[in-house]
Parts: C-alpha cells; structure tokens; sequence
C-alpha cells in the first residue's frame, strides 16, 4: 500500500472541509438578515484627472431573508440617493443635477435573489450574489462577488462593483479642462443582527 503524500492529504482535507460546509449550509435553517444602517455604508470611487474622487451614500433600514438550503434570498437593499457627498459642495451639486438626477430618482436599490456558492454558518465564505440593481430609473440584472461572514447573532458582508453610468444613460460629467472615467467603482460594506427561523420559508422575489 503505498502512503499518501502531503499534497494528496492536503487535498482530502479541502474537499473534506467544502463537504462539510455544504453540509452544514443544507441543514441550517433560514434567516433574516436585518441591515444597520448605522454600521452600513456605500462608497464609491471614481477616477478623474490628476486626482481621484471618494465618496459614500447612506443605506436606508431594511432586511434580507436567506434560505441556505436553496441559496435564495429576498428583500431589498435600499439607498438614499440625495445622500450622497464626496466632500466638494459644486461637484456634489453637479452630481445630482446632472447625473443622478436624484430629485427625479431619488432611490437606488439592490434586490438580491440568490446566492451562488456555499455560506459557512458560523464562519466566513466567499460568494457570488446575483439580484436586480436599479439606478437612474433602469432596473439591470447584475451578479457581484461578496465576502461574508456570519456569527452568533450578527453579519457582514462587503460586495463590491462597477456602474458604468455613462453607458447605462447617465451623463458623464467631464468638462474640456477636467476629463473622469465614464464608469464608477462600489462597495457596498454592511451589518446588523442575524436571526435563524426553523419554520421560516424564503421566497423567491417575483
């Protein structure tokens, strides 16, 4: 009989472990994911010449249900789209005259539908997550990756993304003296408190 190697070992290990993971994500019950705005932020990044703009949104309260067993989810992230700020009051403006348009829409939203890949409970997990994203009025299908974490009674998660705004009809804000990327990077940070319901059921979103 010949001895396994390390590697070979190492291997048995991992799958071992994902084994045991999805066996643990099929046996856990659902949960309802309550967002704390207080403890949530959307900050976005955009390049511009010789310089780079930060800036951040304010989330408003909300709640995701997840079912591990099946990988949906259901709820609806909402964001405050006259919130947002980068710290320069005549960009600001700008922003929300000319490109958000957040008088008009003054929402933007995610509403997550599923999971894709296994969320270890308690523990942390990398995933994809696929929703609707609706912003300037357009609802777009998109998938993000996510890391998550999940403890006794409580949960983050950071997803992050690209908005290509001037492609998806929103104005690009360039003058002929300053030039800025026609698509916006997004990460959404986020936590709150995390309840397990035996009899819960999710429903997927319509």
């Amino acid at each position: 009989m010949t001895t396994a190697t390390n590697p070979q070992i190492n291997r048995a290990f991992r799958v071992l472990a994902l084994l045991m993971a999805g066996a643990a994500a099929a046996q856990s019950p659902p949960t309802a994911f309550q967002l704390d705005p207080a403890k949530t932020a959307v900050k976005f990044t955009l390049d511009a010449a010789l310089h780079t703009v930060h800036g951040a949104f304010h989330v408003k309260p909300c709640a995701l249900g997840f079912d591990p067993r099946s990988g949906l989810l259901s709820g609806e992230i909402l964001v405050d789209a006259k919130s947002g700020e980068t710290g320069n009051g005549m960009r600001d403006r700008k922003m929300h005259q000319d490109v958000l348009e957040s008088d008009r829409y003054p929402e933007i939203s995610f509403r997550p539908d599923r999971v894709e890949g296994a969320v270890a409970n308690p523990g942390k997990s990398a995933v994809r997550v696929h929703g609707m994203f609706r912003i300037h009025g357009v609802e777009r299908e998109i998938t993000v990756p996510a890391e998550v974490e999940l403890l006794s009674g409580s949960w983050t998660a950071t997803v992050h993304f690209t908005v290509p705004y001037a492609k998806w009809g929103m104005k690009n804000p360039s003058t002929f003296f300053l030039r800025v990327s026609d698509s916006v990077e997004i990460d959404l940070v986020m936590a709150g408190s995390a309840i397990q319901h035996s009899a819960a059921t999710v429903n997927a979103p319509q």
